[in-house]
């Protein structure tokens, strides 16, 4: 039974990573989670510089998800170079480094930092807020998403995924652009934007007002999203958005992802991601299957 995908010319052992911002760059869950198991890890946005994160409170509950604002806290790119990186070279898995940035400079700033170090595939995040343009995400203009690709693949050494935002109008506008620009993979989706009150205090539950949306709630958008994409490039796709289980996992492939991330699910169950591996593997003993990738989006 083969589960080993590839990507970009870069060899999984199986399909199932975790979703940026959900495991922290592997230390907090390495103690529940053997991260030799999966596929990849993904770290938590790293920036240019370190980045202080929204004011308190920035997550809340809401109906089969939770909404998050916490605007990307991390330690900035030294601190990742010398902690994260040699800690997450222990395991036999692939490391792929999440990249956000407030201007173009900055995301490329990283991505140079980065081309010498021993990481196997950059994630970038075009959902942060384009500063020179006003605080529209770059992610929300096909322009900017073209743009921002073609500069990033100019300075990476690594095969650059590009995470696309849920939150427009026509997700094949940007995927297209993403493959205009040179992208290798796309990852979708990010989080929706959403809002919750909190009634008795008659206020904003979230400081910044509105979050991000995740989890169970999000997947049949998610699915559907990720199915217009794969219809849309030629490039492989990590599908992701309320991944619980293997059934999920599997549903996203055979709507035309390569690869998935397990997202939110990881803060109700650390080992969320080792038993979405398991399930895939009784899913295709089930069915069947000799290998993962015949499964790839043959849902028409």
């Amino acid at each position: 039974m083969n589960t080993k995908v590839n990507l970009a010319g870069v060899e999984f052992k199986n399909p199932v990573m975790e979703a940026s911002g959900t495991f922290g760059s592997g230390m907090e869950y390495s103690e529940f989670v053997d991260l030799n198991k999966l596929g990849a890890v993904v770290t938590k946005g790293v920036a240019n510089v370190p980045w202080q994160g929204n004011p308190t409170p920035r997550i809340a509950e809401v109906y089969g998800g939770m909404l998050n604002a916490i605007g990307l806290q991390n330690p900035g790119i030294d601190v990742f170079v010398d902690r994260d990186i040699p800690f997450l070279k222990q395991f036999d898995t692939k490391i792929i480094v999440n990249v956000c940035g407030k201007t173009t400079e900055d995301y490329v700033e990283v991505v140079e930092r980065l081309s010498n170090e021993p990481v196997d595939m950059l994630e970038i995040n075009i959902s942060c807020p384009n500063v020179k343009e006003g605080g529209i995400a770059f992610g929300q203009d096909p322009k900017a998403v073209e743009a921002i690709t073609r500069e990033v693949k100019r300075y990476a050494k690594q095969p650059v995924i590009m995470k696309l935002s849920p939150n427009v109008t026509d997700i094949t506008v940007m995927a297209k652009a993403a493959e205009a620009g040179g992208a290798d993979v796309l990852s979708l989706i990010n989080t929706i934007t959403g809002m919750k009150i909190d009634v008795e205090r008659q206020t904003f539950a979230i400081a910044n007002k509105t979050g991000g949306l995740s989890g169970p709630v999000v997947k049949p958008i998610a699915v559907r999203m990720v199915y217009q994409a794969a219809n849309a490039v030629n490039i492989p796709i990590i599908g992701m958005g309320g991944i619980c289980n293997g059934e999920d996992a599997i549903e996203f492939i055979l709507a035309g992802a390569s690869a998935v991330s397990v997202g939110t699910a990881n803060f109700m169950n650390p080992r969320a991601t080792e038993e979405v591996v398991k399930g895939i593997e009784d899913y295709m003993i089930r069915h069947n299957i000799d290998d993962i990738n015949s499964l790839v989006g043959i849902v028409k």
